[in-house]
């Protein structure tokens, strides 16, 4: 059965993804990193996909960070990913690989952002394969409050099927709001992640 292009995202962006070859390769700019994209059944419905999203440095001890929600949804024809911050990020830290601490996520736990709805792009690739560009509208940036402060980010991602392995580019980086320079994240380019494992939807 052929499937939609929201249920195809969602089954594309569901999973584990690290980028060791291009951190290997470029050290200087690209850490590695470790993204887990997580179905979360209890905040998604047949039209409504919704993700928990956590990082981590596999050559750092240090506990999975940037702790966040990505929504996709499709309105009049168009596909859209909205993006939420926790309301207690500690509380679900490690919940990408603890599923018990998933499960007990709520509508609650999330804080709507401003500008944080990417427009989501596709094309068919193939037979069966689409590409899908996501970002946000330009001159738009997200922003949150951290540390008392409000910090302003650019989001948005590539993905597609290559040869038969899926790669996810990401281009999330920090904003200097009056410069509209980058501050940190993908300075010099996406990053790129390889999926390594794959999530289900129930």
């Amino acid at each position: 059965m052929t499937l939609s292009p929201l249920k195809t995202l969602a089954t594309y962006l569901a999973g584990e993804f690290e980028n060791k070859a291009q951190a290997a390769a470029d050290p200087s700019w690209y850490v590695h990193l470790r993204l887990w994209q997580r179905p979360i059944p209890s905040l998604s419905s047949p039209s409504t996909f919704t993700l928990f999203l956590e990082q981590t440095s596999p050559i750092s001890d240090k506990p999975p960070y940037r702790q966040r929600v990505l929504q996709l949804t499709e309105q009049s024809g168009s596909l859209q990913g909205e993006y939420f911050a926790l309301k207690d990020p500690l509380q679900f830290r490690g919940a990408a690989t603890q599923l018990e601490l998933l499960s007990a996520m709520a509508t609650d736990d999330l804080v709507g952002l401003p500008n944080s709805t990417a427009q989501i792009q596709y094309q068919s690739v193939g037979a069966a394969d689409c590409r899908f560009q996501a970002g946000l509208p330009e001159g738009k940036f997200c922003s949150f409050e951290y540390g008392g402060q409000r910090k302003y980010v650019y989001l948005g991602f590539d993905i597609e099927r290559k040869n038969n392995v899926m790669e996810l580019k990401t281009y999330d980086k920090g904003i200097n709001p009056d410069t509209g320079q980058g501050l940190w994240g993908a300075l010099m380019g996406p990053f790129i992640l390889i999926k390594q494992d794959s999530y289900c939807w129930d």
